[in-house]
């Protein structure tokens, strides 16, 4: 039997959640105005206790360098202030998405600080606030529960790491997110994608939520029958979910089968009294670039006996990944780059027969038995391989939460958090919500309603389902209402800009070109044929005014005067001339010319 659950969480488009600076994120490639340095440490929990997860990071040893920008940032990101009262914006936005989904809302809303110490937040930990409860979604295999709704705060966006130092972008920081969580009532992966795409369209719905890239993030939460409830974090592609759920499975499945053969060869329960033995001297010579190289550097080499795990380590348990890849994510969280194991091939690292006989004799190896080995700094290297030893040890599947690769696979991060990494935040004041303040919230168009009026706008079922599901709902809605033609804006954004974006011409910001086009177009500038080659001029680095010059309309006499040199034939002039004729026109003339051939 396998469970499944969904967590979403949505970026709000309002300013951030605790400080009146925008969400507006710096240029990619802008350098900070400040940077500082910091380590992090867990603290007592409010029930005197030390989120396990807290502690793994803190393990690490890490430290963080902070990039802050002045466009985006003040002294509350940085953690120098105390966060200011909640955005009443944010706010409102979750309350009418509980609205939405059925939810009861809090009689008060209380803030609360999540421990964070992977770097992702100056301060340690994430405010986040319970706002609504109890809610439920229809789906076409039954009813999901939604047992809650939160508002959080965004996390500092990644870098990159080099050595022991993690750098994170602040920009990010702060910005407003709403959290749904789901019951694991989802009965399949293909139904997992299918509650993600309802939220996701009712979230989108609203016109309230930031589109674009790294906007929605989805976590899954799975188990199976005799396994565990392991959280895969960070799945943006709606596409890849069902991926990371059959590989999950697949995973639990293949180390239920392992363990299950271990107690086989054990005979029983699986002890393992292995210690890490240093084996240098028996690769001192060797010509293995890698452990040469770490060598050269003042690094060992460490190996650890795995009895009667011969065979075991190289099993795949996903595609592309094994027994040994779960046994190296443990490895690396002492900050080593891998390991090696004695399932691989020892001439991909040009180890020699000799060399692989020698690590054996040093390990003290028996028939049946694997090694694993590390190269590194002494203490590193043993470090590491007690990390792989833990996972080694445990004779059944661990809670952890994993990272979603983009290959539909999954990698461990650290152990899944629990209640102990949650306490108290005493600089913001809980909000009561009042019969009053849910009044003022208006609930706005509901997925329903929207699905009938896209349907109405467009009439076409496929087109309205496809533009429903667009990040690209809120710009079609504003140019609608300016009032461009629907039809021609959704060709235009679902249809145009993916063409030319595959031939290679991107269009960098369609939402504020794109209103000053058809605003030209509803004036007769152009006809609408010339759209992609105007758009694409655009992306070529063509100013909008000059683009259009190109493609004036020609009408009136001067066509009168085209039809009549091409021999008033309708398929020799639109092929000449079709980015510059109104079709209408050039059909009136032509029917004119035919009635006075008839007279």
């Amino acid at each position: 039997m396998v469970k499944i659950g969904l967590e979403i969480h949505q970026r709000l488009a309002c300013g951030k959640l605790f400080c009146a600076c925008p969400s507006d994120l710096a240029e990619p490639e802008a350098k900070p105005d400040l940077v500082i340095r910091r380590r992090l440490h867990p603290v007592l929990s409010e029930m005197g206790e030390i989120d396990e997860a807290s502690k793994a990071e803190f393990g690490k040893g890490r430290t963080f360098a902070y990039h802050a920008f002045r466009s985006s940032n003040c002294l509350v990101e940085i953690d120098e202030e105390p966060p200011h009262n909640i955005n009443p914006d944010a706010l409102a936005i979750a309350l009418e998405l509980a609205q939405h989904l059925d939810m009861k809302t809090v009689d008060e809303l209380h803030i609360m600080r999540k421990m964070v110490i992977d770097g992702s937040n100056t301060s340690g930990f994430q405010r986040t606030a319970i706002a609504a409860f109890d809610g439920r979604l229809e789906t076409s295999q039954g009813p999901i529960g939604i047992p809650l709704l939160a508002v959080e705060e965004e996390s500092a966006g990644i870098v990159g790491s080099e050595g022991s130092e993690s750098a994170y972008r602040l920009d990010r920081l702060g910005i407003p997110l709403v959290e749904i969580t789901t019951t694991p009532d989802i009965k399949s992966p293909e139904h997992l994608l299918e509650v993600a795409e309802k939220i996701g369209m009712l979230m989108r719905a609203t016109g309230k939520v930031a589109r674009g890239l790294g906007t929605i993030r989805q976590d899954v939460n799975i188990s199976t029958e005799r396994g565990a409830r392991v959280e895969i974090k960070g799945a943006q592609d709606l596409k890849m979910l069902p991926l990371l759920a059959q590989n999950e499975v697949k995973r639990q499945d293949g180390l239920i089968a392992i363990m299950d053969e271990l107690r086989t060869r054990f005979k029983g329960k699986v002890i393992l009294n292995c210690m890490p033995v240093d084996v240098t001297d028996a690769l001192a010579s060797t010509k293995s670039p890698l452990i040469s190289k770490g060598l050269a550097s003042g690094a060992s080499v460490f190996g650890l006996v795995l009895e009667k795990h011969a065979g075991l380590i190289g099993r795949e348990i996903q595609p592309g990944r094994r027994y040994g890849t779960e046994l190296s994510d443990y490895a690396k969280t002492a900050g080593v780059k891998g390991i090696i194991h004695s399932d691989e091939d020892m001439a991909k690292y040009s180890i020699t027969g000799e060399e692989a006989a020698a690590l054996r004799q040093s390990l003290g190896m028996k028939q049946g038995d694997a090694f694993v080995l590390v190269v590194a700094p002494a203490e590193q290297a043993k470090a590491a391989l007690a990390k792989a030893l833990e996972r080694a040890k445990m004779d059944f599947i661990p809670a952890e939460t994993r990272r979603a690769n983009q290959d539909g696979t999954t990698s461990y991060m650290r152990p899944l958090p629990g209640k102990a990494r949650l306490y108290p935040e005493t600089d913001v004041p809980p909000v009561r919500i009042t019969k009053e303040l849910l009044a003022s919230v208006s609930k706005g168009e509901g997925l329903e309603d929207k699905k009938a009026r896209l349907l109405k706008l467009l009439g076409n079922a496929e087109m309205a389902d496809r533009m429903l599901r667009s990040r690209n709902l809120a710009l079609f809605e504003g140019l609608v209402k300016d009032g461009a033609d629907p039809t021609l804006v959704a060709n235009t954004l679902e249809s145009t800009l993916v063409s030319l974006r595959r031939e290679g011409a991107e269009v960098r910001d369609p939402n504020a070109m794109l209103p000053g086009l058809f605003a030209l177009h509803a004036k007769g500038a152009f006809v609408k044929a010339a759209i992609p080659d105007i758009l694409r001029e655009i992306a070529g680095g063509k100013a909008l005014a000059d683009a259009v010059k190109d493609y004036s309309i020609i009408s009136g006499k001067e066509l009168e005067k085209i039809a009549k040199e091409l021999g008033f034939d309708m398929k020799a002039i639109m092929s000449k001339y079709r980015t510059r004729i109104d079709p209408k026109e050039l059909e009136s003339i032509l029917r004119k010319k035919k009635q006075e051939n008839k007279e």
